[in-house]
């Protein structure tokens, strides 16, 4: 089936960032295999901050856990953001947290109540997959960069892939009687990317905690932590830390995880 172009305009992009304008310089493809690998090539050549890379339709993206995120025309907004952070990469701790408010906020902008974040790197709604955040972090001479990678539904899929995460997905069109345009949508999102990429430049993801916690999926409910399929914790879901740790509280005490690889579930 042929899809028609939904290619993001980079000028009508930059007339709707508002004082954000500037800040950005996007590169609008019409299919590329990662978003992430591209811009981290990018970096690699040199790139500065706000460099971003967004794509109709992504063939080889990289979920969590090595998941596929494969991204079409209009059904998904599918981007890259290269950015580059003071200090060494002990800083960035909690960076995905970060990002997942920043998200959550652009979307509740446009009324879409109820987005919820689950540790690390996921977006919910009703329990269900609205979106997904995949960060790769690299040392350089100057301090730090981050390239982040961003996915969300806007339409649900007509299939779910056998590799799916057990979360079923939901998108904004569930969500929203009247879903943001998609230059709305992307120009709200790096706005508000650019304001916490501040925030957490000035103070880590402390200063986000509170923002995060209000928004914790599973906020004092009891949870499983897994690790390649098997029960490694239980125990009630404190939130994070200061430095983007998971905090479960167990039969032992409360326990703190950082290891990315580890998945949160609701106990059977």
């Amino acid at each position: 089936m042929t899809h028609p172009s939904s290619l993001i305009d980079p000028a009508r992009l930059q007339s709707l960032l508002g004082a954000t304008r500037g800040r950005f310089d996007v590169d609008a493809l019409a299919e590329c295999e990662s978003t992430n690998t591209l811009l981290l090539q990018h970096a690699a050549e040199g790139a500065p901050s706000g460099r971003v890379v967004i794509t109709d339709r992504q063939t080889a993206g990289r979920g969590s856990r090595g998941r596929q995120w494969v991204a079409t025309p209009e059904a998904s907004l599918t981007f890259s953001v290269l950015w580059r952070f003071n200090g060494g990469l002990e800083k960035l701790s909690g960076l995905s947290l970060a990002v997942g408010v920043a998200v959550v906020q652009a979307l509740e902008t446009f009324g879409a109540a109820g987005v919820a974040l689950k540790w690390p790197n996921d977006i919910l709604h009703e329990g269900a997959k609205l979106g997904g955040i995949l960060i790769e972090l690299h040392a350089d001479e100057d301090g730090a960069l981050a390239v982040i990678g961003i996915g969300l539904n806007l339409k649900r899929p007509e299939a779910i892939p056998q590799h799916a995460a057990s979360l079923p997905p939901t998108a904004l069109e569930v969500i929203l009687e009247a879903p943001p345009e998609r230059h709305a949508l992307f120009a709200r999102l790096l706005a508000q990317l650019a304001a916490v990429f501040d925030d957490f430049d000035r103070a880590g993801f402390a200063g986000l905690r509170h923002e995060w916690q209000a928004r914790n999926a599973w906020q004092d409910s009891r949870v499983r932590l897994l690790r390649d399929g098997r029960v490694e914790m239980e125990g009630v879901c404190r939130g994070a830390d200061e430095d983007g740790a998971l905090l479960v509280e167990t039969a032992s005490g409360l326990e703190r995880c950082l290891s990315g690889d580890l998945s949160l579930r609701p106990p059977c």
